[in-house]
């Protein structure tokens, strides 16, 4: 074998144990697991960890719903809640939490004298609805012109009672009064008679004016406390009858005189309510004054010029 055969042959086992070095890394690599995932496992369990802690939560939930004798929970001075091991009862599988009463819907008014001559808030709110389906059936012009008065569950119901019928507009029925503040400061009476809304009135922007005093009565408000001018001096009596306006937050106090008898006005997120029954017929105006924390007197409708103070 001359030298060149020698070195081709020297060469080719060369070549062979070459590859087959990298066939057997191969198989090894092959064969070898993949390195361990460990940020996916700890993002698995973190995972599982906050499933755990909501249906903890739920469970939790689930009990305090169940007679006080099913389960009982330690003070946590052992180091933490137990749950008493008599006796074990299953909690029904929970299904989506049905919406709370505080979540939907109005707002109640402040106070329970802000609901009267036994309407209940469920029939206030009802009758708010009607109004709003009423405005948005009867909403004529350009868009551009019109509000949208939005939703019930925006408002605030602060006063709901009975509507005597007048040769203006015949009929009982029921008066709905209802506030909001966003976008824009909104107040609606509504009128619903024989269950069907017969009469909206509305405003839209706040009513201060330059000069206004601390309390101002509603300037549309006058609806809700007198009848028509076409009964003058004949009003159908007893008239219930209501007022509303703002007051501003130094107010603490509001009283209004009507007929010779002077009522109380509920004071309702920057909003006053007063009512009372009229037997009696008048020709003047609600007297409204307003009143500080220490009892002064910082309001006074008689020496308000802005404020008619005699009925048409």
């Amino acid at each position: 074998m001359n030298e060149e055969q020698k070195q081709q042959g020297t060469g080719s086992s060369g070549d062979f144990e070459e590859q087959l070095r990298e066939l057997l890394a191969e198989d090894a690599n092959t064969i070898r697991p993949a390195p361990v995932a460990y940020p996916a496992i700890r993002r698995r369990g973190a995972i599982e960890r906050r499933r755990r802690v909501a249906a903890a939560g739920a469970a939790l939930v689930t009990l305090a719903a169940m007679p006080v004798g099913a389960y009982a929970l330690a003070d946590g001075d052992a180091g933490g809640n137990t749950v008493a091991s008599t006796p074990p009862v299953l909690a029904p599988p929970q299904t989506s939490a049905a919406p709370s009463a505080s979540s939907a819907g109005p707002e109640r008014p402040a106070t329970k004298d802000q609901l009267l001559d036994g309407i209940t808030f469920g029939q206030a709110v009802d009758g708010l609805e009607k109004c709003l389906a009423y405005d948005q059936s009867h909403a004529g012009g350009p868009s551009d012109f019109r509000t949208d008065l939005g939703a019930a569950e925006d408002y605030r119901i602060i006063l709901a009672m009975n509507s005597i019928g007048n040769s203006n507009a015949p009929g009982d029925g029921v008066y709905v009064v209802a506030v909001k503040e966003q976008p824009k400061q909104t107040r609606l009476i509504c009128n619903v008679k024989d269950g069907e809304a017969s009469g909206l009135n509305t405003s839209v922007g706040s009513d201060d004016v330059p000069g206004a005093g601390p309390v101002m009565a509603d300037i549309n408000g006058g609806k809700l406390y007198q009848q028509s001018v076409l009964d003058r001096g004949n009003w159908k009596l007893p008239f219930r009858w209501g007022v509303i306006g703002t007051v501003e937050p130094s107010v603490a106090r509001v009283t209004v005189t009507y007929g010779g008898a002077t009522s109380q006005a509920a004071l309702d997120h920057g909003w006053f309510v007063a009512s009372d029954v009229l037997d009696q017929q008048v020709t003047v105006a609600p007297r409204i004054k307003g009143y500080d924390a220490d009892g002064k007197l910082v309001y006074d409708s008689d020496e308000d010029e802005g404020y008619e103070k005699r009925l048409p």
